[in-house]
């Protein structure tokens, strides 16, 4: 990695450091992550962002445990429409299980310095009978004590939710974990929502990835908003496991005001703070808008824009510009944005016979899979339309065939405006491609 590329990272988690100091954190833990060997690397790197000055609360799983200690008791339980129902002298040992996973999590937090305390912050209801179905100790919540909550956040402490809520008469239901870290983070208006689930990833080869989704390297998809999930749940009907209903937990939480939802795998090290502190993340995330844009470039965008050129000069695919001339024409640039990050470029260029150059088209290599090089080209092609252009070309050497597959075809030299001829250097060879009607 090159010294330019790792100072890049650090200005990341610069960026994101300030952009959500004291932002409010709800992490879901899977109990298979936290009986996994990383759980001990989770807990040090959720103690560090609580160190850092961000607020976490922390949902665990306790499916597992819950299947132990019945099993042991030899009492039997069965699951409808996602919901644990058994009679009601398995509660006590439902309840005793759940917050013998919540110990655990807080006495890895205590060996990391942090103080935690779990607590019944969760008034629940009864399921009941349901279409003829008797529900059992399975209950939902009917509400959060979210003032208490943030007294202690507002103490510095980290609050632990065991799945379980009591009636006002004191009695204890058995409820959904992830129904939980939903409810806690819409109540508490959060600024994220995790799901750590372990081996879980929206990646393709386990999932069916509708046409035009951006994929990472590694073959994930990083980022979906509520419309395209919907799409996903559509092409996904037939699959198993939680994903589904993780997903229409994001959405319902989206829709409520959480600002992002991120589905993040726990067998994968270091996952949390990727996933926070870099644009490109390490999940899924699921948004609502204000991810990534595409917006006029600012004086102050220069250097950025400078720095993703410069590979691209280097290889010779751009031409080199110093920071003076990408001033003098900064109203021609946009800039592409994310989460405060500018990680590509664009400009747009009208000449006096009233046609119109997209020229200087560079996006940071990290962020190409995304989809970004079509936005702008798709942007600044709007421009030229607005701004009553005859025609659209663009030159280039190397990057032909990208620009063939969004329309434009070869042209002459001599198509050109006369005052672009001039600057044209024959040993560079530019190849001139016009967007046809």
């Amino acid at each position: 990695m090159t010294t330019s590329k790792k100072a890049e990272n650090v200005r990341d988690v610069i960026r994101y450091l300030q952009k959500f100091k004291n932002a409010l954190l709800v992490i879901y833990l899977d109990d298979k992550t936290i009986s996994s060997p990383l759980f001990s690397s989770h807990i040090r790197d959720i103690a560090m962002l609580h160190q850092a000055g961000l607020k976490v609360v922390l949902i665990p799983g306790a499916r597992r445990r819950i299947d132990e200690v019945l099993n042991n008791a030899k009492i039997k339980w069965t699951y409808h429409d996602t919901f644990r129902v058994t009679s009601s002298d398995a509660m006590p040992l439902i309840k005793m299980a759940a917050f013998d996973v919540s110990n655990t999590v807080m006495t890895s937090l205590a060996a990391n310095n942090i103080t935690a305390v779990i607590g019944n912050w969760v008034r629940a209801r009864g399921k009941g009978v349901l279409g003829g179905f008797d529900f059992g100790t399975a209950g939902e919540i009917d509400r959060l004590e979210t003032e208490a909550i943030r007294t202690v956040l507002n103490d510095g402490f980290i609050p632990i939710f065991p799945c379980i809520g009591w009636n006002a008469a004191g009695h204890p239901y058995n409820i959904s974990s992830m129904l939980l870290a939903k409810q806690v983070a819409m109540n508490l208006k959060a600024d994220k929502l995790f799901f750590m689930m372990f081996k879980e990833e929206i990646v393709a080869g386990k999932y069916i990835i509708p046409d035009g989704f951006a994929l990472s390297e590694s073959g994930n998809i990083p980022a979906m908003n509520l419309e395209e999930v919907d799409l996903f749940l559509e092409k996904n009907a037939e699959a198993d496991g939680d994903i589904k209903n993780v997903l229409k937990a994001a959405q319902e939480a989206c829709r409520a005001g959480v600002t992002r939802v991120h589905i993040l795998n726990g067998d994968s090290d270091g996952v949390l703070p990727c996933e926070i502190f870099s644009g490109l993340g390490s999940g899924t995330m699921i948004y609502t808008g204000n991810y990534g844009k595409v917006r006029a470039m600012e004086q102050t965008d220069i250097p950025s824009v400078l720095a993703i050129m410069k590979p691209f000069v280097e290889s010779g695919k751009l031409l080199s510009r110093t920071e003076e001339e990408v001033a003098a024409r900064l109203e021609d640039y946009i800039v592409y944005e994310l989460d405060g990050g500018v990680h590509a470029c664009a400009a747009l260029h009208f000449y006096d016979d009233g046609q119109a150059e997209i020229a200087a088209v560079a996006v940071d290599e990290n962020y190409a899979h995304m989809g970004i090089g079509p936005k702008l080209i798709d942007s600044l092609i709007d421009q030229a339309g607005e701004g009553g252009a005859s025609s659209i070309f663009i030159m280039t050497t190397q990057t032909a065939d990208w620009f063939e597959k969004l329309g434009f075809e070869e042209d002459s030299i001599e198509s050109i405006p006369a005052e672009r001829r001039k600057i044209w250097d024959p040993r560079r060879g530019s190849k001139v491609f016009r967007l046809r009607k």
